[in-house]
């Protein structure tokens, strides 16, 4: 059995006008995808959302997806 677990992880950019109960609901909207790992807003850049996922488990694609049902402009970007 392969215990080896593959990592990715992006950056995408959120809207900046998005409130703190919206900016919430992402993270726990994401963070309850198969897949992925870790989810939160970078405290240096607040429009910024950081995540990590198991590539196996899940594409950004469909990450980025979950995202726009809160944000239609969220735009990606690679780590």
């Amino acid at each position: 059995m392969n215990t080896d677990v593959s990592i990715a992880d992006f950056v995408v950019h959120i809207h900046p006008e998005l409130t703190v109960d919206q900016r919430a609901k992402i993270e726990e909207a994401v963070s309850n995808a198969e897949g992925v790992v870790s989810v939160h807003f970078s405290r240096e850049h607040p429009n910024a959302l950081l995540v990590a996922y198991d590539p196996e488990a899940i594409s950004s694609e469909a990450v980025l997806a979950e995202i726009r049902k809160w944000d239609q402009q969220a735009v990606m970007a690679s780590l």
